[in-house]
């Protein structure tokens, strides 16, 4: 018996110790993965704190879906001149930042790619040239073809037209998400268009249990739950759950230790592993990006 007794208490410390070397190791695959030293549990952390140049704020930051690139928002501190970088994994190590393929002399911002990686969406100020669309915010897209992105193109939204319309994110299934709002930012909120034969249909606002206004929205390829940021005296970044009928329900504040400065700009690495947002104070102020394992908070609806 005693023997029986020894034998167990050595299978269950081999179990423990194969379950600690498994845990190790997974770490270690995820700090290659993101080229990091250090990997956030449900605290968030800053992610390249040194990709920040001096009198500058960082609005956003997305991965490529191969987790191969990485693109984000710079601006001056009076929100003005908005320019997309981009680094690269290159042997074990990320190059030195370099402007995006599709920055320009106009302002870009809030870009995201398809799940498959093969078309990025993005907002811009550079001029549609066509009559009585006004110059603001509008969507942009790029596609790769043959391993090169083309010229960006226009996103026409029929009844959006004369309306600044921003931070598209797309699913699976081609449907496009966004916010929109007049052109003095007023009456912002999200919506979402269907991509029928090529081409995005008159869009719909998304109607959520919150009565604030909501910019920034992250939707999830599978179209199961939608993060934004909820404008309020701060933004609140908040999540929503599909009950698989086309409505939104359970609607909440992600956790304090996200909610606690005024957050925005969620994005979710497509193992719906990682949240990545944007935080800061007033006036630009200590903006930085910070990312944290969100996989808890997502599957708690």
């Amino acid at each position: 018996m005693a023997l029986i007794r020894g034998m167990n208490k050595f299978k269950f410390v081999l179990l423990l110790a194969i379950a600690f070397l498994s845990c190790e190791n997974q770490i270690e695959k995820t700090k290659m993965k993101f080229l990091t030293g250090e990997i956030p549990n449900d605290i968030p952390i800053e992610f390249k704190e040194g990709i920040i140049p001096e009198n500058k704020i960082i609005h956003k930051g997305v991965f490529s879906p191969d987790l191969k690139e990485y693109y984000y928002t710079l601006s001056n501190k009076s929100f003005e001149n908005f320019d997309v970088f981009s680094i690269e994994k290159n042997n074990g190590v990320w190059t030195e930042p370099k402007k995006a393929f599709f920055n320009s002399e106009h302002n870009d911002h809030g870009m995201s790619f398809s799940p498959n990686g093969n078309t990025l969406y993005f907002s811009s100020t550079r001029p549609v040239d066509i009559d009585r669309i006004p110059k603001t915010w509008h969507i942009w897209k790029s596609e790769k073809l043959n391993g090169n992105w083309t010229e960006p193109v226009f996103v026409d939204i029929p009844n959006l037209r004369n309306k600044l319309v921003s931070h598209p994110t797309i699913t699976n299934s081609g449907t496009l998400y966004f916010h929109s709002s007049n052109l003095d930012y007023s009456g912002m909120d999200i919506y979402h268009s269907k991509n029928i034969n090529g081409k995005f249909k008159d869009a719909e606002k998304i109607l959520i249990d919150s009565k604030l206004a909501k910019c920034t929205p992250y939707i999830s390829p599978k179209e199961d739950y939608l993060m934004f940021a909820a404008i309020g005296n701060e933004l609140d970044l908040m999540i929503s759950y599909n009950n698989g009928k086309g409505k939104w329900i359970n609607t909440k504040k992600l956790n304090t230790e996200i909610n606690n400065k005024g957050q925005g700009n969620p994005y979710v690495t497509p193992d719906n592993k990682f949240l990545f947002f944007t935080t800061g104070e007033h006036l630009g102020n200590n903006w930085k990006v910070k990312w944290v394992n969100i996989d808890s908070e997502i599957k708690n609806n």
